[in-house]
C-alpha cells in the first residue's frame, strides 16, 4: 500500500516535500518513481529512482525536483523547488515490485498566486 501525502497550494517560486509511505510491499521492489497528472492530460513520469540509485527526470524539473528515499524504501520523497503554475497536478507515487506496478492514490499540488 502507497500513501501520498504533501502537496498544497503554494505560490510560484514556492517549494513543497512530497512524501510516500509504503507498507507490505518492501520486498522485492525494483524502481520507486513519481508521476503526475494534470488535468485534461495523460500521467506522466517526473522523477524515478532505481535500486542502485540512479536517478531519472523529466526535463521540465530537472534542477528544481529531487526524488530521494529512504534505505529501507518505505519512504519516497520528491523535493520540489521553484514551483512554476505548469507543475500543478495531482502526484502520485509508483512502486515498481516484481515486474508490478503499483500506485498510490495521489496529492494535489496547486500552484497559483
Amino acid at each position: 500500500q502507497l500513501q501520498a501525502s504533501g502537496g498544497g497550494l503554494v505560490q510560484p517560486g514556492g517549494s513543497l516535500r512530497l512524501a510516500c509511505a509504503a507498507s507490505g510491499m518492501i520486498l522485492g521492489v525494483d524502481a520507486m518513481a513519481w508521476y503526475r497528472q494534470a488535468p485534461g492530460k495523460e500521467r506522466e513520469l517526473v522523477a524515478s529512482l532505481d535500486n542502485d540509485g540512479r536517478t531519472v527526470y523529466a526535463h521540465s524539473v530537472k534542477g528544481r525536483f529531487t526524488i530521494s528515499g529512504d534505505n529501507f524504501k518505505t519512504t519516497l520523497y520528491l523535493q520540489i523547488h521553484s514551483l512554476e503554475p505548469e507543475d500543478t497536478a495531482v502526484y502520485y507515487c509508483n512502486y515498481k515490485r516484481y515486474g508490478v506496478d503499483y500506485w498510490g492514490k495521489g496529492t494535489q499540488v496547486t500552484v497559483s498566486s
